[in-house]
């Protein structure tokens, strides 16, 4: 599924559409990661205040790492209502975007892809480099531990 979602404050999230994210995963880490990782979803750092491009698969094991890729990291996914939840943190409900899947913990990987501008509106006046946010996943019995695969510049401009 591919997709243009609003990033404003910089992120965006992916979650059971049953759960809301509390903050909880914000650490000094998180930052460098590029990921915060709770038990209710995942806030994806993006390079931008926003709209932004990004996509969602559902892959049946790991897929290979993206070349393209300039950082790459993952994190487990609880997803126990099979309805995934993609969205801005200032959506509105019917702005949000929804995924089935089999419920069940799922492994996500994050890569940001250099891209240009989204095919749609966005905001001239933003600072920040244009990424396309892939995230891939599949999955998994045993619950892991956040990892970062590929790690990209930890500071941007702005």
């Amino acid at each position: 599924m591919h997709l243009v979602v609003h990033a404003d404050q910089r992120q965006f999230s992916v979650r059971d559409s049953g759960s809301k994210l509390n903050g909880s995963g914000w650490t000094e880490q998180a930052v460098d990661n590029r990921l915060a990782a709770e038990p209710a979803g995942l806030a994806i750092v993006t390079a931008r205040s926003d709209l932004v491009e990004s996509s969602v698969t559902l892959t049946p094991g790991p897929p290979p790492v993206l070349v393209a890729a300039e950082h790459v990291v993952e994190a487990d996914l609880p997803v126990p209502s099979g309805k995934l939840v993609i969205s801005g943190p200032a959506d509105y409900p019917s702005q949000e975007r929804f995924f089935s899947v089999l419920p069940g913990l799922y492994r996500a990987r994050v890569s940001y892809v250099p891209a240009g501008p989204p095919a749609t509106e966005w905001n001239e006046h933003e600072f920040g480099e244009h990424f396309r946010y892939v995230v891939e996943m599949w999955p998994t019995s045993a619950p892991s531990e956040v990892k970062v695969l590929r790690q990209g510049a930890t500071v941007w401009d702005g």
